[in-house]
């Protein structure tokens, strides 16, 4: 059963030696108004790790504005979310990570219940995030769980990787039906 954890010390901890990779062997080739799962392009498998620093995220615990949320699966540490209210009046989930052992438990649907809950009691307009075009298992989850793709960037990390493949996709769920 998945549970929300108060976060302390050893949350840090374990997120050090957490594994939070993903095989892909896929990537969304994004559409607006359409099931993602039928934009999907097969890909000569590779792993992929964003290699989150849990640490970036330490001064959430204290700031009125922010959140850091934690999730365990039998007592053991299997997942975080970090939230903050965004310029645009939506919660934006900054980081959203489970740990690989414990993925299709529940844990990233019980923390994105409970961001949204906080982003309400927040009296945000509704919860945003950014994701990328070849983590579609993370693309397929926000997706069920209610998020519309709003948003589509070709350049965001040409910067950082020329040669890249990775779209930038932003996500909305809003509270209130949003005129597009």
């Amino acid at each position: 059963m998945v549970e929300l954890r108060p976060v302390d010390e050893s949350l840090f901890a374990w997120a050090q030696q957490g594994d939070f990779g993903f095989l892909v062997e896929h990537e969304l080739l994004p559409a607006f108004d359409t099931d993602v799962s039928h934009c999907l392009a097969p890909l000569e498998p590779y792993s992929k790790d964003y290699e989150s620093d849990l640490e970036d995220y330490r001064d959430y615990l204290d700031a009125p504005d922010k959140a850091l949320l934690a999730a365990v699966v039998e007592g053991q540490w299997a997942g975080y979310l970090a939230i903050s209210c965004h310029w645009n009046g939506f919660a934006l989930v900054e980081d959203l990570a489970v740990e690989r052992t414990m993925r299709r438990h529940g844990v990233a649907r019980v923390l994105m219940d409970a961001a949204v809950a906080w982003a309400r009691r927040q009296g945000l307009a509704g919860v945003t995030l950014e994701t990328q075009s070849n983590n579609v298992a993370a693309c397929l989850f926000y997706q069920r769980y209610g998020f519309r793709l709003e948003g589509i960037d070709r350049f965001l990390y040409r910067g950082l990787s020329p040669q890249t493949r990775e779209i930038a996709l932003f996500w909305y769920l809003p509270f209130e039906d949003v005129p597009r």
